[in-house]
Order: C-alpha cells, then sequence, then structure tokens
C-alpha cells in the first residue's frame, strides 16, 4: 500500500481489501513501546512505572540513564514510541464453539476516524442506530443480582430493538463479563437477524489483556488461537461473547485507563456519524454507569463537559450511588437554601459545597484527596441536566429511558423555533420504535405541525418502517401536501442498487446518461415508468408519460430524446403534487417487494381489486427476473397474498351487489390506465381471482349473451339447423324491457357490424351501464375518420333484434364452430381414404378441392385473429400469438397442410405429399382438445392430461437411457458383425422396447432354443445382406441383462410412471377447476371476438369486414369487448362502494385477526405489561411515601422534644438528648410499637405541626438560653433565637395537640393520602 493509499485511509477512505492482502495494516496503525525506563520507587529498581519489568524494555529504554535520573514520572506520550501494530486480525476462543471474533492492536493516539472505518468496511459491523458506552464495575467486586438482570432484559434487549453497539471493557470481570453474559442468553432467544442487531464490542488496555503474546503475528493471524488459563494478578482474559476487541496500547503494562482517551474520542466520533439509511439525525451516543470506583470521576467529568448524556443506575454502588443521590436529593434541598448567593469568584456557594461534601464523604470516607474530589463532583453538579438515573423498580421500560435520555440531553441544543420532541421523534423511527411513539409522542398532549413530521416521514418510508407511516398519517400528516414528484423521484434513487427493481433502473439510467453525454443523472420518472412498461406490459398505459411530455405511442428512441432534453430545461412538473399519490407509494413499495408496506398503500389507495391484482402482475414479472431463489420465493409469497386479498375483496362486493360487481371487473380504471380487473388479472395469472363465483358468473353472462342460462345444446343445435324457430318459444330469451337500453346509458349498438354483433354491455345484468366514447381501451390511438358518434340509435324490428340475440351470442358461435369443425375432420377423412386421386391431371377430386378452400378460410381466420384484431404492435401480436400452445398446434397443422399440399402435385413426391397431409390429419384432430376445454367435466381433465404428458417425458429419458444401454449391449453380445443398418436399428431400439409389453423373441436371444431362421456366417453373405447367425458364447450374459432391462423397466420404470401420474392427479386434482376457469376465460374472449359465421362460410363474414373497416372507415366494437368506460357520477359512485366494501373487509379481517389465539395472547401480554407498569408505579409512590413518613416521623420526634425542653424550667438541663435521622430511623424499626402510642397521643398523622421547622435549632446549644448582653460564640443560628418569646403564646396553645391548626392540617393531609 502506497502513501498516497495510506493517506487516502487517513483520511476516512478505507478501501475493501481481501483477506490475504493486509500488509496496509501495520503502516497504517501502531503500538506503542516504552523507550524510557522510569523506575518505580515500590519495586526496588526491578519494575518501570510503565510496569513491565526492567529485563523486557529494550536496551535503548535502559541506556539513557541522564532522562531517567530527571524523570519522577512516567508519561506515555512522552516516554513511548509508535511502532507498526503486530496484532491484528480473527480472534477464535479455543473450545468456545463460537464464531470469530475481530481484534486490532492499535496506539492510544490512533485517529478513531480510521478505526470506525475499519470496523464498518473490513470487519463488516452494521452502522449502529445507538452507542451504548458502560463503564464502571470493572475490579474484582462482585455485581450485584438485580444489575445482571437489567443488563440481561433491559440493554441487550433495548439494543436489540435499536440496533446499537454495546461498549465496555471486553474483558471477562465485572460489568464487561456480565454484558457478555446478557448478550450470550439473548442470543439463544432469538433469530440469527435479530442477533447481529446487538454488536458487543470490547475496548480494553492492551497491558491489561490475559496471554496477550497468542495474538502477535506481525503478518496477522486469521484466526489467532486464544487460550484463556486461571486469570493472573493484574490481567484479565478478553470475553468470548464480544464480536470485536479495539486493544488500546498506550505502552503500558498492567495499568488501567490507557484505553480511556481512546474511547472517548471513538465515542464522539461516532456521535457525529449518521445512522444507517437515515440523514436526518446524528448516532447517538449514551454513556451507562454502574457501580464505579474515585478513579472514574475524571472520565465522568470530562464526557459531560462534552456533552455527553449519561444514565446512572442507581442503587448499583460506589460511584453511581453518589451521582444519583448528589442529582436528586441535592437538587431537592437546594430549593430553600439556593437563593442566588455567590460568591464574587462565582464559585457554587459554600452551602452547596458544604452539602456535596457531606454526600461524598458518606459514599467514599477513605478518600485521601478530599478537596480535588468535591470539586470534579461540583463540576459534575453543574452538568447534571445531562445526567439521568435510572431506578430498577421504576416503571418505564429501559429503552423508553434511554429514549428519553437522549432526547433531554439534545433539547439544550434546539432552537426555540423548533418543536423539541422533533429529535425525540426521530430517535423512535431510527430505532423502530412505534410503541415509544404512541405512548410518549402521540398520546395527545402534543401539536405536531407538518413540519415536524415531514423528515421522519421520509425517514419512515425509505426504511421501511410502514408502522411509522401509518401513526403519521392517523396523526395529521396529508400525504396529499407531502408527496411531490421530486419527492417521489427521491424514493426511488434510494432503491437499493442490489434489488432487482434496482438493476433495472440502473440499466435505463445508463442508457439516459448515455444519450446525455455521460452527464451525471439520477433517477428519473421517465426511468420508473419505463420499468412499469416492461412489468406491466399492455395492460394498461405507461405511468407517468404526460408529466415528461412524452407522447405514450412514441417509439423508445424517440421518447429518450424528447426526455433528455426536458430534464435538461428546468423541471416544473417536480414540484407538483401527486395526483394518486397512494398508489405511487404502492408502486414504489412493491417494486421493492416491502410486503407490510405495499399492503398499507393498497389499504389507503382506491380500487382495491384492481389495484391488488396490479401488485401480483408486477410481482410475478420481478420474479421471472430474479435469479437469486431467496429473493424470488418472497415475491412469489406476496404476489399470492395480493391475489388472495383481490379475491377476497371481490367476493365482498359480489355477496353485497352482484350488479355492481360485475361493473368492477370490467370497468376501465382511469388509476391504472384504462386497464380493467379482468384484463389485469389474465396478465398476473390470477387463476384463483378467476375461479370465484362472481367472475363465472359475469363470463356465463358473456357467454349466453341475451339468452337464458343454461339452455339446452340441442335446442341450439336445432335452431341453427332451423332458424325460424329463433322467433318461437323454443328457446327463451331475456325480457325486451331488460334487453333495451335507456336512453344515454349505453353504448350504441354497430348495426352495421353483422358479425360482430352488440359488445358485453348488452346483457341484462350490466347493460344500464353507462360509456362516454369508444376510444381504444389503451387510449393511444386517436378516433379514425369516419367513427360513428354516440347518438341514440332507432329502435330496431323485432325479427332483427331477435335474430342478432341468437346469432351474435358467443356460445352460438362455439356451437356452430365445433359442427363445422366435426364436417370439416369428415370431409378431411373422406379425402384421404375414399378420394385421394393421383398427381394432376388426373387429380385433384371435386371434394379434395372444397377441403383446400376449408383450409384457406381458417387460414384467413388465423391472420385475421392475430394480426388485425387489436392494437398492439404487429410484432407483439406476433409475440402474444406464438405463446399460445395451441395456436402452435394451427400453425403446425397449416405448415403441414401446405407442405402436404405441394407434395401431392407432383408424382415423384405423390406418396410423400399423402403421408404428411395423414399426419397432419391427427394435428387437427387433435386440436378438438382445445375445443372441448369450455366443458365443465371435460376442461379439468384436460389440464390433468397435460401435466401427465411433461411428466411422461421424464420417464421416456430415463427409459430412453435403459433402452439405449441394454439395446446396444444385446446387439454385440447375439451378433459379432452385422452392417445392415436397418436390422441394427430394429435390434437396438424397438425390439427392447417391445419387450416391455411382452413381446420377448425367445428363440433368437436363448441360443438353447432352436431357431428357424436361414443364417450364415460368411462375412461376404453377410456384407450382401444376408442375416449373420448368433453368438452362442455370451449367450448367458444376454440371459441375464434381459432380466434386469425387463426388472428395471417393468417394474421400477413403469411404477415410477403409475406413481408420478397418481401423483400429479392427486395434486391437480385439487386445483384443476380453478385451472379450467382461468382457461374458460380465453376461450370465452376468443369466441367472443369471431365472427359469428364459422369456417367455410366465414369468409362471407372477412369479406364484409374488409368493406367497413377499409372503405366505410366504421370502427370494430370489439376493441372494447371487456371494458365499461364510466365516467363523473357512476364512476365516483361505483369507486365509493368499492372503497365501502373494501373497509368491510378489513374490519372483518381484523375482527377474525383479533380472535385468533395469538392476538389474544398478544392483547393479555399488553395487559399484563400495564399491570407490572402500574405495580413499578406504586412501588415508586410507595417509596417516596416511606420517606416521606421517616420525614414525619423525625418531625415527630423532634416536636416532641421541644414540648418536653419547654415544659421544664430553663435552668434545668434537658435530660434527654435531641433526636437524630438515624435514631428515628432506628425507633421506626427497633421500637415502632412505642413510636406509633407516641403519635396517637401527639399530632394527628400529617399535621403541620408535626413539620413545623421553626423550632429546628431549639436546644441544640447548651447555653440556650443566652444571658442578656452576652456576646461570645456560641452556635451558629442564635439569631433565630430571638423569637422565643412567642412559645408560651403559640407552642402553647396553636400547635398543642388537637389544636385547630394540628386538626385542619391532619384531615387535609389523610384526604390526599386517600387520593393516592
Amino acid at each position: 500500500m502506497n502513501e498516497k493509499e495510506v493517506k487516502q485511509v487517513e483520511e476516512g477512505a478505507v478501501a475493501v481489501m481481501p483477506k490475504q492482502d493486509l500488509s496496509w495494516i501495520p503502516n497504517l496503525l501502531k503500538k506503542r513501546v516504552c523507550t524510557t525506563f522510569v523506575e518505580d520507587s515500590f519495586s526496588n529498581g526491578g519494575r518501570c512505572q510503565c510496569g513491565a519489568t526492567r529485563d523486557s524494555h529494550p536496551s535503548v529504554a535502559l541506556g539513557d540513564y541522564f532522562s531517567a535520573a530527571i524523570v519522577s514520572h512516567w508519561d506515555s506520550t512522552q516516554h513511548s514510541s509508535e511502532q507498526p501494530t503486530d496484532a491484528y486480525g480473527e480472534l477464535e476462543f479455543a473450545g468456545a464453539g463460537k464464531r470469530h471474533s475481530y481484534f486490532l492492536r492499535l496506539s492510544s493516539t490512533t485517529d478513531p476516524s480510521v478505526v470506525f472505518d475499519i470496523m464498518r468496511q473490513h470487519w463488516k459491523l452494521g452502522q449502529p442506530n445507538l452507542v451504548v458506552s458502560v463503564v464502571g464495575g470493572e475490579g474484582k467486586s462482585k455485581v450485584k443480582s438485580w444489575v445482571r438482570e437489567v443488563l440481561r432484559q433491559g440493554l441487550v434487549k433495548a439494543a436489540q430493538s435499536t440496533g446499537a453497539w454495546i461498549i465496555t471493557s471486553g474483558l471477562k470481570e465485572g460489568i464487561g463479563k456480565c454484558v457478555g453474559e446478557a448478550v450470550r442468553d439473548h442470543a439463544t432467544a432469538v433469530s440469527s437477524v435479530n442477533l447481529n442487531k446487538v454488536v458487543p464490542i470490547g475496548v480494553a488496555p492492551w497491558g491489561m489483556v490475559q496471554n496477550r503474546l497468542q495474538l502477535v503475528d506481525p503478518e496477522g493471524s486469521f484466526p489467532a488461537k486464544y487460550f484463556v488459563h486461571s486469570t493472573s494478578r493484574g490481567t484479565c482474559s478478553l470475553d468470548n461473547n464480544y464480536k470485536a476487541f479495539l486493544l488500546v496500547d498506550d505502552g503500558t503494562e498492567g495499568r488501567k485507563g490507557g484505553e480511556v482517551g481512546f474511547r472517548g474520542r471513538l465515542e464522539d466520533y461516532i456521535s457525529r456519524q449518521r445512522p444507517a439509511g437515515s440523514a436526518s439525525i446524528d448516532i447517538p451516543v449514551l454513556n451507562m454507569l454502574i457501580s464505579g470506583e474515585v478513579s472514574m470521576v475524571e472520565a465522568l467529568e470530562i464526557a459531560l463537559k462534552n456533552s455527553m448524556p449519561w444514565l446512572v443506575l442507581a442503587g448499583s454502588g460506589g460511584l453511581a450511588n453518589l451521582v444519583s443521590d448528589i442529582v436528586e436529593n441535592v437538587q431537592s434541598d437546594l430549593m430553600s437554601a439556593f437563593g442566588g448567593a455567590e460568591e464574587e469568584e462565582g464559585s457554587p456557594n459554600m452551602v452547596l459545597r458544604e452539602r456535596i461534601t457531606t454526600k461524598v464523604k458518606n459514599h467514599f470516607p477513605s478518600e485521601q484527596d478530599m478537596d480535588k474530589l468535591v470539586d470534579k463532583v461540583l463540576s459534575i453538579y453543574q452538568n447534571k441536566d445531562l445526567i439521568s438515573i435510572y431506578h430498577a423498580e421504576g416503571a418505564d421500560d429501559f429503552d423508553t429511558v434511554m429514549l428519553k435520555v437522549l432526547v433531554q440531553a439534545s433539547k439544550h441544543r434546539v432552537s426555540v423555533t423548533t418543536n423539541p420532541y422533533v429529535d425525540e421523534l426521530k430517535l423512535a423511527v431510527t430505532w423502530n420504535r412505534v410503541d415509544i411513539a404512541k405512548s410518549e409522542l402521540f398520546s395527545g398532549n402534543i401539536d405536531w405541525k407538518y413540519e415536524d413530521l415531514e423528515e421522519s416521514m421520509t425517514d419512515a418510508l425509505e426504511n421501511d418502517k410502514p408502522q411509522f407511516v401509518r401513526l403519521f398519517i392517523d396523526n395529521g400528516l396529508n400525504i396529499v401536501n407531502y408527496l411531490t414528484y421530486s419527492r417521489l423521484e427521491g424514493l426511488y434513487d434510494s432503491i437499493s442498487k442490489t434489488s432487482q427493481a434496482g438493476k433495472l433502473l440502473q440499466h435505463f439510467l445508463e442508457e439516459r446518461i448515455n444519450e446525455s453525454n455521460g452527464q451525471t443523472c439520477h433517477v428519473s420518472l421517465y426511468e420508473v415508468s419505463l420499468l412499469l412498461e416492461d412489468l406491466l406490459g399492455e395492460v394498461c398505459l405507461p405511468f407517468y408519460r404526460y408529466l415528461l411530455k412524452v407522447e405514450a405511442a412514441s417509439t423508445r428512441r424517440k421518447a429518450l430524446k424528447k426526455v433528455c432534453k426536458t430534464l435538461k430545461e428546468e423541471c416544473s412538473y417536480r414540484q407538483v403534487m401527486c395526483k394518486h399519490p397512494w398508489l405511487c407509494l404502492f408502486l414504489w413499495a412493491v417494486l421493492q417487494n416491502r410486503g407490510e408496506m405495499a399492503i398499507f398503500c393498497w389499504e389507503m389507495c382506491g380500487e382495491s381489486v384492481l389495484t391488488a391484482l396490479g401488485g401480483c402482475k408486477i410481482l410475478r414479472e420481478l420474479s421471472k427476473l430474479e435469479t437469486e431463489t431467496d429473493a424470488k420465493l418472497p415475491m412469489k409469497e406476496l404476489a399470492t397474498k395480493f391475489e388472495c386479498m383481490a379475491h377476497d375483496v371481490f367476493s365482498t362486493c359480489y355477496q353485497t351487489k352482484a350488479n355492481y360487481s360485475y361493473k368492477l371487473l370490467i370497468r376501465k380504471s382511469n388509476l391504472w390506465g384504462d386497464a380493467t380487473c379482468l384484463k389485469m388479472a389474465m396478465a398476473a395469472d390470477a387463476r384463483y381471482f378467476f375461479s370465484h363465483d362472481g367472475v363465472q358468473s359475469l363470463l356465463s353472462q358473456i357467454w349466453w349473451g341475451d339468452m337464458e342460462r343454461g339452455t339446452e345444446l340441442w335446442k341450439l343445435a336445432l335452431t341453427m339447423i332451423i332458424p325460424p324457430l329463433i322467433y318461437t318459444n323454443l328457446i327463451n330469451f331475456k325480457k325486451a324491457e331488460n334487453a333495451e337500453v335507456k336512453s344515454g346509458m349505453a353504448p350504441p349498438p354497430s348495426a352495421t357490424d353483422c358479425n360482430y354483433g352488440e359488445t358485453v354491455f348488452s346483457f341484462a345484468d350490466i347493460k344500464h351501464s353507462s360509456e362516454g366514447d369508444h376510444e381504444d381501451s389503451n387510449n393511444i390511438r386517436r378516433p379514425t375518420k369516419g367513427t360513428a358518434t354516440n347518438s341514440q340509435p332507432k329502435k330496431q324490428p323485432f325479427w332483427v333484434s331477435r335474430w342478432k340475440q341468437f346469432w351474435y351470442a358467443p356460445v352460438t358461435s362455439f356451437i356452430g364452430n365445433v359442427v363445422t369443425y366435426f364436417l370439416f375432420l369428415f370431409l378431411y377423412a373422406y379425402v384421404l381414404l375414399v378420394d385421394f386421386k393421383p398427381p394432376p391431371p388426373e387429380g385433384p377430386a371435386v371434394s379434395e378441392y372444397v377441403l383446400y378452400f376449408w383450409v384457406f378460410t381458417i387460414v384467413c381466420e388465423e391472420i385475421r385473429e392475430t394480426f388485425i384484431v387489436g392494437s398492439k404492435k404487429f410484432c407483439q401480436r406476433l409475440m402474444l400469438y406464438v405463446q399460445d400452445v395451441w395456436n402452435k398446434f394451427d400453425v403446425l397443422a397449416i405448415s403441414l397442410f401446405i407442405a402436404g399440399l405441394c407434395c401431392r402435385m407432383f408424382s415423384w413426391s405423390f406418396n410423400t405429399g399423402r403421408g404428411i397431409l395423414c399426419m397432419d390429419y391427427m394435428v387437427f384432430t387433435l386440436r378438438l382438445i382445445h375445443i372441448f376445454a369450455i366443458h365443465r367435466q371435460l376442461g379439468p381433465k384436460i389440464i390433468i392430461l397435460g401435466k401427465m404428458i411433461k411428466d411422461a417425458f421424464f420417464f421416456l429419458f430415463f427409459l430412453a437411457v435403459w433402452l439405449s444401454a441394454y439395446g446396444v449391449a444385446n446387439q454385440a453380445l447375439l451378433y459379432q458383425y452385422d452392417p445392415s443398418p436397418d436390422r441394427a436399428f430394429r435390434r437396438v431400439l424397438y425390439r427392447p422396447y417391445l419387450h416391455i409389453f411382452g413381446q420377448i423373441p425367445v428363440e433368437e436371444i436363448d441360443t438353447g432354443k432352436y431357431w428357424d431362421r436361414d443364417c450364415t456366417d460368411n462375412l461376404t453373405l453377410i456384407n450382401e445382406g444376408k442375416e449373420p447367425c448368433r453368438d452362442t458364447s455370451h449367450n448367458w450374459l444376454v440371459v441375464i441383462l434381459l432380466v434386469i432391462f425387463l426388472l428395471v423397466t417393468n417394474i421400477l420404470l413403469v411404477n415410477l410412471l403409475i406413481a408420478t401420474f397418481s401423483y400429479t392427479f392427486s395434486k391437480v386434482q385439487e386445483h384443476s377447476d380453478t385451472y379450467w376457469k382461468f382457461q374458460r376465460y380465453n376461450l370465452i374472449v376468443e369466441y367472443h371476438s369471431r365472427p359469428t359465421l364459422a369456417p367455410p362460410f366465414i369468409i362471407l363474414s372477412h369479406i364484409n369486414l374488409l368493406i367497413k373497416r377499409n372503405l366505410r372507415k366504421v370502427p370494430s366494437t370489439k376493441i372494447h369487448r371487456f371494458a365499461l368506460e364510466l365516467k363523473g357520477r357512476e364512476a365516483n359512485k361505483l369507486v365509493k362502494w368499492e372503497t365501502f366494501q373494501k373497509e368491510n373487509f378489513l374490519a372483518l379481517e381484523s375482527k377474525k385477526r383479533r380472535g385468533t389465539d395469538s392476538e389474544r395472547l398478544k392483547r393479555m401480554t399488553v395487559k399484563l405489561d400495564g399491570v407490572i407498569k402500574q405495580v413499578g408505579e406504586i412501588r415508586d409512590v410507595d417509596r417516596r411515601l416511606r420517606t416521606l413518613e421517616s420525614d414525619m416521623e423525625f418531625c415527630t420526634s423532634s416536636l416532641v422534644w421541644i414540648m418536653e425542653s419547654l415544659s421544664q424550667s430553663s435552668t434545668v438541663k434537658s435530660p434527654k438528648a435531641h433526636p437524630t435521622r438515624k435514631e428515628t430511623a432506628n425507633e421506626e424499626y427497633v421500637e415502632g410499637e412505642e413510636l406509633v402510642s407516641t403519635k396517637d397521643v401527639m399530632y394527628s398523622s400529617g399535621s403541620f405541626c408535626a413539620l413545623c421547622s421553626v423550632c429546628e435549632h431549639c436546644g441544640t446549644c447548651d447555653k440556650c438560653p443566652c444571658e442578656e448582653g452576652d456576646t461570645s460564640a456560641h452556635c451558629n443560628h442564635c439569631e433565630d433565637c430571638s423569637y422565643c418569646y412567642v412559645c408560651p403564646v403559640i407552642c402553647e396553645t396553636v400547635c398543642q395537640p388537637g389544636g385547630i391548626l394540628d386538626v385542619l392540617s391532619g384531615s387535609l393531609y389523610q384526604k390526599v393520602n386517600m387520593l393516592l
């Protein structure tokens, strides 16, 4: 690694290096070595003040006697030097069975930015959302059990929920050991995904690590074997529960505190970084103090001056108890003593110092330098706003406490105009703790503005936190004002480049960058439009094209040039509010396969059925492009879920009102670019949706047209033969009043189109739906000249309307095609069997010419269906045509017929042509399977048959392997030489195949049997074609091979095939009805769009169409065959009705979900947590009441003493000493009965007289009362004694037990106590 690369690394640009190339680490990171031996006065010259022995120092350090003589105190920066580090890599704890940890030895002066980049980029530690630095309790003293429980149930659980780094010493002692055990215990109860969110990191002094020489390797250790032995004095082993270790080397050995400076700088650097995926806040760093020694006061003081928040665990002992005591108690005592009385120098007043000194002496009585310690504690007290106290019996959860602490620490940096709760909300969003946000921030006490929620909303969207999005919407954030097209482009630009949608967007973006001559570009709506167009195809109009001023029908090349020109200019559309914001967010979430977010957007979006089907279509197309199975399966599962949601919502609609649900299926949506539910469901392969009874009912109505459903087929066939029967009552039609269309409410029928007739809107249940115009379903093409206007047509005579009602129904077209197709097959068979004459001039016969014309009309219909009907381009139509299996059959049948026709016209190829035509007859006959797919019983069986044919191919593969293996070996063993290819082929493949069905020529295979066959061993005759004789030398082997072959094929393979067929049948039989209903749609669409006349008479329809489309310019209504365009009031009414039904569905699902056992258990857990929280609050109140009661007992005892003293003569010394709090406490527990009796005799419970402090210092001086004129020093409260003359007046009257003041104050206290 050269100097330039090293400099880049030092600047924070550490590149991700492969494991075998780590030579840059020693050049970048250093260790420290003592260079000056400074004798330790307590070691008799054998040890340096750095902690190392004299022998372990290099000669340079021992040779500088002059420097050592004048130095009395060893300093790391002056008396040690940096050298390349020799300990780094991976760490394996012997016998621990854990995954490897990372470790790094570094100098105490190392730049923390370099270390942080190595941890993030090389060690692959996730960017933290929070850093908790735990300090204190690092000695050998035993940690209290409840502290361990707080670490296990509080700290580690909160770290897991927030995605935090936990920084400790990493040593297997004290708090570091407890944190490691808590992480270990938590890891056994969570998944690997949640486990990776908790990253314990140890920052330990190198000189304190036991067996540290095991880690030394100048070339790095991958891994280093670390053996843990019994702990020696002055050292401690590393804890195997940590993920990474930073071993800070300041040149000392066996000395603590060398890592404190680097640890503080590292935490400070991390606090100025951004969490993963968030640009709104810095990474919060929280220091946690548990127990602790006096030496940690300095670190606490420095951190507070750097505005680092601290959470102190009260009751854990040591320094933590002192800090909690002065923060809680001194603060309350100063309320009366702090009157702004400060000395001129500006230092805290003497009362404050005196009280803090008392607290310090109580907690650390053996401290030598007390004044220095008090000064540091006073400095800590000045920054008490950054200190929060945590009581284990508190009601709040630990993570809630951490959030409040961090927010409280950041409030002093917030401007006056800023909402002080915004930072708390940002932290809650970063930690994904919606429960905290609901209980603490959105409980109704805070007035949130749009500006306060805007940034957090973006954070929640980008980082997939739908619960927060729902919370913001419920609390007043207007999505219409929030989502502009500029912000939408930003959301698409934040899509991961590794996802499938991200890859496609980057591909389209690169095309635009190349077109823009390499100009830097971000993802725009043009790339999004291209992506959606590729995924949705021709189902709907392209999205966002109108914003970019690009015509939908323009080619991609022209559109790209237009977009590049538009985006170079000032894009005004980016500041425009999204027209359909929830649909835009739904598409954005679906493209990223974010299930919960997409479902929430779907709930908020309109047209729920079509939107769910659209999401299903997008996800299934993305899953086809995805190559990774882990990413593909969630896409398929979410697509299936959306399909089920569309099915269930439509089921709710159908059960409520069937007529409206039919409109729902065929309505053209403005939201989805003129798409319909049926069209989208077909494109999405939504078979389950098509299996719904409502969809099938609509298809059945389309199938039967205006005839009554369930009409017998023989009546239809008879009516087709005898057309006048149409005007009889043989076939029931829908009533005339239902068949008529009200003025202005239905599309105009195409009276001039005798072959197409009315569209789907003519049947009774949905015929009253309104339709605006007859534009193309994709709204791309403009109306053609000569388009008929939407004028009300004249009422047609009865005989005309009844004629159309019968012949324009799809079922009539189907019956006619079936009948004529059977006639076609009969004619084809007659020509092949009876009337197939020789080539011209003798043939063909008249019947064969009729057959040629019949096939010609079939070809014309295939051309019309493929290239004329529809609005797609030529290539798109061709690709869509080829995708259908039965269309491939048609192409094969027509191609074979043309080839056979050409060959039979010549004498030299007559027999070949006849053979081709015979094979073609089989293909035409198999085409009947598709025709009968409409049958309810035959349709599912056809599907099962198709599945079984696929299974048979696998069987044939295994069979071909055994056939070729056995056939070749058998032929080679029986015949030594046989040059005839015909005999070889028959005996190698054909004869073994017949063995499977029992045709075994034993006489030929077994040489022990007589074979009556003329053969020879003469090679000349054999070459001339004579049968060779058998070889008898390996006949035993031939028989064995025959037995094995029959065993494998007849028993194993055949039974395998039967078992496979049985499995396929049982599996497909469950869903065969669903498959059949889905395919039924295609067949209905096909015959709905076909002319009524069947081949060969269909040529008349084709001529009529040619005249109408090209000469008369009459547009086809079949383009709108399954589309209903609603506008205005009708459209709004249908959308509102669908939304109402969706809400009913969601409410029903929510009710079902609440009734499940899991939801009941969750609610019970929530209630139990509430009870526990209330119990904690009660405990807290009880603790405070106990404290108040203790104070009251003290005051009562004091007043009793006062009264006894006043009742005696002033010259007589009181025989009883003034009570203290300690005595009062002892009386409370030791002489409780006596004390209670005293209270009963004295003042009432809670009386103001029991708390009176007027006589607080009375009797404390043995010279009281002072003689008149005495000016000598007695006590500090002599000035208070000037009012002692009031005692006989007040104390002996108003303040007596049972007095008015005693009764009133006591009763008031009891009332308050009852309320609490």
